[in-house]
């Protein structure tokens, strides 16, 4: 399978190594127009167009500009997309259009489940009725940083304890905070959907790794489930799950 990739930050960096381990070609990076890039031997292209025409499936790491920007010329070019910005379908611009350019390119987009678990569960839980789907996502305080929790916290000076600084729908998680909640969005995928999905974020000065918990009622019962993930070497915003995921789902798709 021959692979392009979206981007060239740490995300995109691991699946690179990874896939080549699995025995995928990387053939291009595609890069938003005006950005340098940072890695040698690898082509560049900042058109879909210019992609080699036996690419089989692109794979965005670059976050929701990215899939915003790109996206939709990868799919109708007819080539497959795999994303891990899973937050962005909370704008129905964005899905609007990646679902008219799978329609008009006659591709598809596969979602990378990202750095959660226990979410075959929450899908099959829904042919049933869910009464309550609640996403919290703790990480140290200073794997918020750059993000609207800046606003309402001292990242610096939390050093015991824990402060709650989002409470709300998945949607507008995944909206405010485009670099974190990208697993909130993966549970309302899911589950009941980006509105009725409830978020809360938290900086707890007392935990050392990121840690994503769902908890879900419904006629099939309840269940909790709690994973703390290692974040990736550089990138104290994403889970080192968030980026298995990514090369877990091209692994599927060759073996599909």
């Amino acid at each position: 399978m021959k692979i392009a990739l979206i981007g060239q930050g740490a995300i995109a960096q691991f699946v690179m190594e990874q896939a080549q381990c699995h025995g995928f070609e990387v053939a291009a990076i595609v890069l938003r127009a005006g950005r340098a890039p940072k890695v040698s031997g690898m082509k560049i292209v900042h058109q879909v167009a210019d992609l080699d025409h036996d690419i089989d499936v692109v794979v965005d790491c670059a976050g929701h500009q990215a899939l915003r920007e790109i996206g939709p010329d990868v799919m109708c070019a007819g080539i497959d997309l795999v994303t891990i910005s899973i937050g962005a379908l909370a704008d129905d611009a964005v899905s609007a259009s990646l679902r008219d350019a799978a329609k008009a390119g006659g591709s598809k987009l596969h979602l990378a489940s990202g750095a959660i678990g226990a979410l075959d569960c929450l899908r099959a839980a829904k042919i049933g009725t869910l009464h309550e789907v609640i996403y919290v996502g703790r990480k140290p305080p200073m794997g918020w940083a750059g993000s609207p929790a800046e606003a309402t916290l001292d990242l610096t000076t939390l050093t015991s304890g824990h402060a709650v600084h989002f409470e709300g729908s998945a949607r507008d998680a995944a909206l405010a905070y485009p670099k974190n909640a990208n697993v909130a969005a993966a549970v309302a995928i899911a589950g009941i959907g980006f509105d009725d999905t409830k978020v809360q974020l938290i900086a707890d000065a007392d935990v050392e790794v990121n840690t994503h918990e769902i908890r879900a009622r419904g006629d099939f019962g309840s269940f909790a489930f709690q994973i703390g993930g290692e974040v990736l070497p550089g990138n104290p915003r994403t889970s080192a799950l968030a980026a298995m995921s990514v090369v877990s789902t091209i692994v599927d798709l060759k073996n599909a």
